[in-house]
């Protein structure tokens, strides 16, 4: 699930989490890096749960308007096709999710159903659930289209349940997006046969990820002050004071992965860098930056500091 930039996002965070700290613990800062990347999955499987719940409001307002005093006839016999979702069919009966969100603890919206009837009731607005819900018979790929257009238009949009995750966990606001977007690609290839893998995916990659995101942290943390001397003079219209916090941990990690991280090209490191800034400090960040990176790469170069071997991974 997890990409290369998005382990450098979490160990951005974590570095600035460390030096924003009064007494600094290098082991402390370690575990928080560790715990922010695993929250990362309980949203995604928060979400995906999010997509049962909603049904069962479907099924609960169902039994609800069969049950009024004046009931019309559509009421009386209203239809059951997203009530029996076959996609959703899959995720509900699949041992691996359900006993995963079990051991986590990860059923929210039985205490937060408010949220799930807000999503329910956008759902409900839409013209193309009431066609949806007009068809007498559908194929698995009608009812895997209808969960992924609802999942895409009405549920990773919504406001409320933004602010929700917002409130709920701290380092959830940033994981959302890639979370949606690794939820829309589930979706979109699950079946019976693939859920128990699918559906409760590894955090990284590989092993060497892992590795990576724990080493990447350490060399950051560790080598401060030799990092730091490399920046130094590259900025002749800006005391390092000066720089912005984020700014300077991004070069930071940077000459890092130019030092310490052989396998990855430096085009690859400077590309992730300046989307890293881009989206996590100033509008001007990404060209300091790219300026910055780029002079220290032909230091490195000219005075043979550079070792870099194959073609890494991204």
């Amino acid at each position: 699930m997890l990409t290369r930039r998005h382990i450098r996002v979490k160990v951005l965070q974590s570095v600035y989490a460390y030096n924003q700290s009064e007494n600094p613990s290098i082991d402390v800062q370690e575990k928080f890096l560790h715990h922010s990347i695993d929250q990362m999955q309980d949203l995604y499987l928060v979400l995906i749960q999010l997509l049962l719940a909603i049904q069962e409001q479907a099924e609960s307002f169902l039994t609800k308007s069969q049950k009024k005093h004046l009931a019309t006839a559509i009421e009386k016999n209203p239809s059951r096709t997203f009530i029996e979702n076959k996609l959703l069919q899959v995720i509900a009966t699949n041992s691996t999710f359900s006993e995963i969100i079990e051991k986590k603890k990860l059923n929210y919206w039985q205490l937060d159903g408010e949220y799930v009837n807000i999503i329910f009731n956008e759902l409900r607005k839409t013209e193309w659930y009431e066609t949806y819900l007009s068809k007498i018979e559908t194929t698995f790929k009608e009812d895997q289209d209808f969960i992924l257009k609802t999942f895409k238009e009405v549920i990773a949009p919504n406001d409320k349940l933004y602010e929700y995750i917002e409130d709920k966990r701290l380092t959830w606001v940033d994981d959302f997006p890639i979370v949606n977007t690794a939820i829309m690609k589930m979706l979109g290839k699950l079946s019976e046969k693939n859920a128990s893998s699918l559906l409760v995916p590894n955090l990284y990659k590989n092993d060497e990820d892992r590795e990576y995101a724990l080493q990447l942290f350490r060399k950051v943390i560790l080598n401060e002050d030799k990092l730091n001397a490399q920046i130094e003079g590259k900025t002749p219209n800006w005391d390092q004071d000066r720089i912005a916090d984020v700014d300077l941990i991004i070069l930071k990690m940077g000459i890092a992965e130019f030092l310490y991280f052989p396998s990855i090209p430096v085009r690859a490191t400077i590309n992730e860098y300046l989307e890293v800034s881009k989206e996590y400090s100033t509008p001007k960040s990404s060209i300091f930056v790219n300026g910055i990176l780029d002079k220290i790469v032909k230091e490195f170069e000219e005075g043979g500091k550079l070792n870099k071997i194959g073609r890494g991974l991204q």
